[in-house]
């Protein structure tokens, strides 16, 4: 295994990186609400860091999203990347890749996803889907969403005739709706048999699974950080709170609670890219992101003592994210379940 990022993505992730320090601030957060950055999207589009996506695959896509999670940026990056370009691209025809792509690497294109496969929502009579979606993430800001029917089936299916969008509200701000389907214009994505392609659908959740995970280690890391510069600068009985043994101890954990993270969202990213197995990496990936990934918002909200109780504050939105991405995608313990039933049975 080799983690180290390639020159494209290195230069990637650094510009990502400019791009979310300039824009994603605290003041412009707050005016965003629970909606997304529009101005934001357009600056990272115009830098193409949307299409770049294709070049530096999902390892790269992973480091991207570790800068936007740092930031807690409010742009449907991971899913429009992840639902849209990568799945278009891995799973889709020839006029797929031709039609679609250009739109999504120029942010015209915004692709929602509603995953995992959704029980709800079957093929209608005359071919379209039919069924409701509670929540789908970033559904605000879309024009397409990519729907795993109860067939796992991979469906486009274009904002408009025959959907409606509700908006709800997560514990992050992620823009998210209710999608209610009334007989919606549909199109497979590929050319997968009626019965639907089961090989597309785990791979498109697993990259989901990875690359959120990796979105989760920027959360992570962006909240330790937080805390580690209060527990510095605050002092308690004519001492920094950072020299105090037991700060050291549980900012410690969280500091190896992060890494774990980043390692198995790298390893199943660079398993991918280079065409191995990865179900069972992806898996334990969303495993760390999920029970890690909830001790380490903890830990950086408690080491703010008071000040981290103020919802107000920025440590509070890592907070926020690292609880919806706890669950997103599956809980640790659905995950567990999953990965053990994988390893014992294989399918």
């Amino acid at each position: 295994m080799d983690f180290t990022p390639t020159e494209a993505q290195a230069e990637a992730r650094d510009l990502a990186a400019r791009v979310f320090a300039d824009l994603a601030t605290p003041e412009r957060l707050r005016a965003a609400g629970t909606g997304s950055d529009p101005e934001l999207w357009k600056a990272l589009t115009a830098a193409g860091l949307v299409a770049a996506v294709a070049d530096v695959g999902l390892l790269g896509l992973v480091l991207l999203l570790e800068e936007q999670g740092r930031a807690t940026a409010q742009v449907p990056y991971a899913a429009t990347c992840v639902y849209g370009l990568l799945a278009v691209a891995a799973h889709g025809t020839d006029e797929q890749r031709a039609r679609l792509l250009p739109g999504i690497g120029d942010g015209s294109v915004v692709v929602a996803g509603a995953f995992p496969a959704q029980q709800g929502v079957r093929p209608s009579a005359r071919g379209g889907l039919t069924g409701t979606v509670p929540v789908v993430p970033w559904l605000r800001d879309a024009t397409h969403v990519l729907v795993a029917d109860a067939g796992r089936r991979l469906r486009l299916v274009p904002l408009g005739e025959g959907t409606a969008v509700e908006a709800i509200e997560l514990t992050a701000p992620w823009s998210a709706a209710r999608l209610t389907l009334h007989d919606a214009p549909a199109e497979p994505l590929g050319t997968a048999p009626e019965a639907g392609d089961p090989g597309a659908y785990a791979d498109v959740l697993a990259v989901a699974r990875t690359a959120f995970a990796g979105l989760q280690a920027g959360v992570c890391a962006g909240s330790l950080a937080r805390a580690v510069a209060h527990t510095n600068a605050r002092e308690q009985f004519g001492r920094p709170l950072a020299t105090r043994q037991a700060v050291q101890l549980r900012a410690a954990d969280a500091h190896m609670d992060t890494e774990a993270i980043r390692v198995t969202a790298y390893e199943a990213a660079w398993r991918r890219d280079a065409g191995l197995p990865y179900a069972t990496h992806a898996l334990t990936a969303a495993w760390w992101a999920s029970e890690a990934g909830q001790r380490v918002v903890h830990t950086g909200q408690h080491l703010h003592g008071g000040a981290g109780a103020d919802v107000g504050h920025p440590v509070h939105r890592h907070f926020l994210w690292g609880r919806q991405l706890d669950a997103y995608l599956g809980s640790g313990g659905e995950v567990l379940q999953e990965l053990g039933e994988l390893i014992t049975y294989g399918s």
